[in-house]
């Protein structure tokens, strides 16, 4: 009996290795990469951390800046939809962070401290003094925490579907299972090296309100920039909270003092829309739009609408030339549902 269970175990525990071995995969060298998903708009810059920062710079030279920071295992191919709407009016720079798509880093700048360094550097590199910055999920979490240290360098912050907020227990059960798997340990060394690609298009479809966004060839791609060598270490990193993350309160959301414009999905099940309704609340003067039925990511899926909001706020509270004998300027309000401009003539 012994020795037939013992057979049976060693079967078992064959096939199941058999298994992990027929779905691992191997890196993807940045060469391959490069020829798949950089455009001929894209760029890269050296800093002085070693890493390769893979960005586009996009729009007139002369015209007011734009900064687009990414979330978590995402890359700068999320602000397409905002840049085809935007580059006309504004000079727009979207960038990779460490860890994710073509940037070519070490783990050491990846944490929340060293996106912070990253965009400081990039911009300073790119020779661009002022700019508003923008950020989706984790990199919101990063662009909040830039206004934070160098918040005179920018003219305006935007936070789209932005992290920072904790999480209560309810709230944390709701998001998609990759996440919930990269949350533990045992979990995280399984399935490093493997195929994830049916985990990634899940969390995908779990990230829009409307999973018919989700394409063959997006997930492709998230799977295929995973894979560029050192980018599931990064991931890995940070989903075991090894990114310093920050946690925002009250007492550090009063502190930051730029013109603010916060967006949120009602629909978010990756960071619930209480946290967007808290940044409107805590950062002083804030403007917020909430979108119903709209879930992670409204730079994609309501990219029309959200980028005609984004102009607006800009419009009204950033790139507002002062004018000593104008009658007041139009002022945004600050709600959900629809954004309106406050009635007034501008010169």
């Amino acid at each position: 009996m012994t020795r037939r269970f013992f057979a049976v175990l060693f079967t078992l525990i064959a096939v199941f290795a058999a298994g992990w071995l027929a779905m691992r995969r191997p890196d993807i060298p940045y060469n391959k990469l490069e020829t798949a998903y950089a455009s001929p708009q894209s760029d890269f810059v050296a800093l002085s951390s070693g890493d390769k920062v893979h960005f586009r710079d996009q729009g007139p030279r002369d015209a007011p800046v734009l900064v687009l920071v990414h979330g978590f295992s995402a890359s700068l191919h999320t602000w397409e939809p905002w840049v085809a709407r935007l580059k006309k009016d504004y000079r727009i720079v979207s960038l990779d962070l460490p860890g994710h798509g073509l940037t070519r880093s070490t783990l050491d700048t990846v944490s929340i401290p060293g996106f912070v360094a990253t965009i400081d550097e990039t911009t300073a590199k790119l020779g661009i003094d002022t700019f508003t910055l923008i950020g989706s999920s984790m990199g919101g979490a990063a662009s909040w925490a830039y206004a934070l240290e160098h918040g005179q360098r920018l003219d305006g912050l935007v936070l789209v579907g932005a992290s920072g907020w904790p999480r209560a227990e309810e709230e944390d059960a709701e998001r998609p299972i990759v996440f919930q798997l990269l949350d533990n340990p045992a979990a995280r060394a399984f399935i490093k090296d493997l195929d994830l690609t049916n985990f990634i298009r899940s969390g995908l479809e779990e990230s829009f309100a409307d999973p018919s966004h989700v394409t063959d060839d997006m997930v492709a791609r998230y799977a295929a920039l995973s894979r560029a060598p050192g980018n599931r270490e990064a991931l890995l990193k940070l989903s075991a909270g090894g990114g310093d993350r920050i946690e925002a309160t009250p007492e550090l959301m009063a502190r930051i003092d730029v013109p603010t414009l916060v967006l949120h999905g009602t629909q978010d099940k990756l960071v619930p829309v209480s946290g967007g309704r808290l940044f409107a609340e805590h950062i002083p003067g804030a403007d917020v739009e909430i979108y119903e039925d709209i879930g992670h990511l409204p730079q994609e899926e309501a990219a029309k609408v959200s980028a005609q909001h984004l102009k607006a706020f800009l419009d009204a509270r950033v790139h507002v030339d002062p004018a000593p004998d104008a009658v007041e300027s139009p002022q945004m309000v600050s709600r959900e549902g629809d954004l309106e401009l406050a009635r007034g003539s501008r010169p």
